[in-house]
Order: structure tokens, then C-alpha cells, then sequence
């Protein structure tokens, strides 16, 4: 639609967040605390990732989905080659609450996925090349709140299927629906009728 094209980005960067970059041999694999409480946690070892361009590196394109397990993006992919069958797909799959990531101006993003496995935390970590959004960013509680991750990956410029830009925007609604109210001026409300709302900044106004 053609607001879309109009939507901007608001607000300041905050540079606390914007921290040195690190070099591929320093990465590293961080490990989290299960909320079920294991009785210990483990890193899966993750083989150096090839320097891009290499020969090994062509053979590969990861493609970074943030969904549910409900539905399985690896078997939808399975067999799927790119470029004339010059890179295979491989799909690595979690939830925003499963997903941390570290992204730097001069190489990329580095996404971290923690997996449940007989009560321990395996933490995989990779450089995605691609990036599929099926989950909503933000929620109702404040802990549902997954824009950070949507700012690294955006700070990292991996491409994105639906665009991050539009992502970001919808994850507030009055200013959707203000771009709606926009175009019912110039459209008129019987080309482009909308179910009338009022907007309050708390419930304290309301």
C-alpha cells in the first residue's frame, strides 16, 4: 500500500547500546539459564564459520526463520537450492525468546539460538544470511517487547523477506491506524471507511 512507502522510523539511537566490533575468532558461544531450572547447562561446539567468498562458503546460505515449532520451515525447505543449485538452504528456526544476537558495522550479525535438550541449554551460533519474520515483535507485556532483536538484525543489513522497516512501524498500532485515518482524508469515508477508535497515552485518560 502506499503508506507504507511514507512510514519513517522515529526516535534517537541510544549509543550505550553500540559497542566495538569483534573479529571471527572471537566469537563465541554464550550460555543461558533454562527456566526449568537443569540441573546443568552445555554448549554445542560450533565449527569456525569460513570466511566469506571462500569455496566452502558458497555452498551454504542460512536462513534464519523466528517462528513457533509449530510449523517446521526446515522440512519446507528441505531440497530447496538457490542460484541454479549453487547454495543449499539451511533453516535454523526459534522464537524471539530464544533468539540474542551481536551485530556489528564492519561484519555482520552473529545470532545466537539456545535449544532445550533432556534439560539442558545447547546454544548454536551463527552468521544468518537471510531472515524470514512469522512472529509477532511485540506482545502485550512488556516482556513481549522484541524490537532489540529487530534493531540488530536492521544495525546487522540482513536482508529480511518482509521488510524489517514495515515490521518495526506495525509494532505500534495507533500509528498504523494513523496512517489509515490519513488516507480516509484524502480517499473520503465511503471509499475507505474505518472503524472509528480514540487513542488515550494511558489508562489514567481513558
Amino acid at each position: 500500500m502506499e503508506f507504507l512507502q511514507k512510514l519513517k522510523i522515529s526516535g534517537g539511537v541510544n549509543l550505550s547500546n553500540l559497542r566495538p566490533s569483534r573479529t571471527d575468532s572471537q566469537e563465541r558461544t554464550t550460555n543461558f539459564n533454562s527456566p526449568s531450572s537443569p540441573k546443568h547447562d552445555s554448549k554445542e561446539e560450533v565449527s569456525p564459520l569460513p570466511p566469506r567468498g571462500s569455496p566452502a562458503a558458497k555452498k551454504m546460505k542460512i536462513l534464519l526463520v523466528i517462528d513457533s515449532p509449530d510449523t517446521d520451515w526446515a522440512k519446507i525447505f528441505k531440497g530447496r537450492q538457490l542460484h541454479g543449485g549453487v547454495y543449499d538452504v539451511r533453516v535454523e528456526q526459534a522464537q524471539f525468546a530464544d533468539l540474542n544476537l551481536a551485530s556489528y558495522s564492519d561484519s555482520g550479525t552473529m545470532v545466537d539460538i539456545q535449544v532445550y535438550r533432556e534439560g539442558t541449554v545447547v546454544v548454536r551460533s551463527f552468521r544468518p544470511d537471510f531472515v524470514l519474520v512469522r512472529q509477532s515483535v511485540r506482545g502485550v507485556g512488556p516482556k513481549e517487547d522484541y524490537r532489540n532483536i529487530l534493531l540488530g538484525l536492521q544495525f546487522g543489513n540482513v536482508p529480511s523477506v518482509n521488510s524489517l522497516t514495515s515490521i518495526y512501524n506495525f509494532a505500534e498500532k495507533p500509528w498504523v491506524f494513523a496512517q489509515l485515518i490519513q488516507l480516509q482524508k484524502r480517499l473520503g469515508k465511503d471509499e475507505f471507511p474505518l472503524v472509528e477508535q480514540a487513542y488515550y497515552p494511558n489508562y489514567k485518560e481513558m
